[in-house]
């Protein structure tokens, strides 16, 4: 079940654990800037898990990179817990499409290099590697290098990875878009499983709104470029423990009020190009 929600202002009594206000963000082109995300708030609670949703070039990364801190606004401000994020930081865990593993380290090294580049010791960093390998389904490919593994795998590391420094939130951007249907279908539940235990705050990018739906706490439709919000829904699908849950009319329903929405951006979005190549 989803039902419609605000994420613009804070939903609860507690004070928002991320923060986004009149948040927008321009690039220059040989033709003049190009505005990706016009400006809007949103608003997101610890434990939340956010799927963002929306047509290609309507601002999804743009928002992510932003909150990494890797891009900074055009106007806005966004904060994490009241803090303003002004760069990268380690209280923020990043996993991309491609693993981004190094490919001269194991495994254990891989998830171990954040912790130990924050002065971690070498015996502790370890230790918490094994306990996320071990989260992720991988403690006994610790020795093996990222090139012996397969894209499903490497994944898992990349998750472990970014949890390795204990982050106070996840951004995740389509990592799991690469790989074939029956791998992504299982690492969505080891995700939403690992979400479940950890109880992290994700903000998740993707263009399957299956996707969305089975792991979101809350669902961002975009709309198209300049990115903005077009909707956005609660919803229930992520506690559910029904292995049948996608052929469920309730899921179909969300589905398909879903893809209603994203049919006209997509349209828009289209069109845009066409004028703006």
């Amino acid at each position: 079940m989803i039902k419609p929600v605000s994420l613009d202002v804070p939903r609860g009594h507690a004070p928002p654990k991320l923060q986004a206000r009149q948040l927008s963000k321009s690039f220059p082109s040989p033709s003049g800037p190009v505005q990706a995300l016009a400006p809007f708030d949103l608003s997101v609670d610890k434990g939340d898990f956010l799927c963002v949703v929306g047509p290609s070039g309507c601002g999804k990364t743009t928002l992510l990179n932003i909150v990494a801190g890797f891009e900074t606004p055009s106007t806005g401000s966004v904060t994490l817990d009241g803090k303003p994020i002004r760069g990268p930081g380690a209280e923020r865990g990043v996993v991309f499409q491609q693993g981004a593993l190094f490919n001269w380290m194991s495994v254990q090294e891989n998830v171990a290099f954040g912790p130990r580049a924050c002065g971690v010791s070498v015996a502790e960093a370890r230790d918490r590697a094994s306990q996320l390998l071990d989260l992720v389904g991988l403690n006994g490919f610790a020795s093996k290098y990222p090139y012996q593994l397969s894209g499903g795998m490497q994944q898992r590391v990349g998750i472990a990875r970014a949890l390795a420094n204990d982050p106070d939130i996840l951004l995740m951007d389509e990592p799991f878009a690469a790989l074939d249907q029956q791998t992504r279908e299982l690492l969505q539940e080891e995700m939403r499983r690992i979400w479940q235990r950890t109880g992290k705050t994700v903000i998740w990018i993707t263009h399957s709104i299956e996707e969305a739906l089975f792991l979101a706490t809350h669902v961002l439709v975009m709309a198209s470029r300049p990115g903005r919000t077009k909707a956005a829904f609660e919803s229930s699908f992520s506690r559910s423990d029904d292995p049948y849950l996608a052929a469920s009319p309730e899921f179909a329903a969300a589905r398909r009020t879903i893809l209603e929405l994203l049919r006209s951006e997509a349209a828009k979005a289209q069109r845009l190009e066409e004028m703006h190549p």
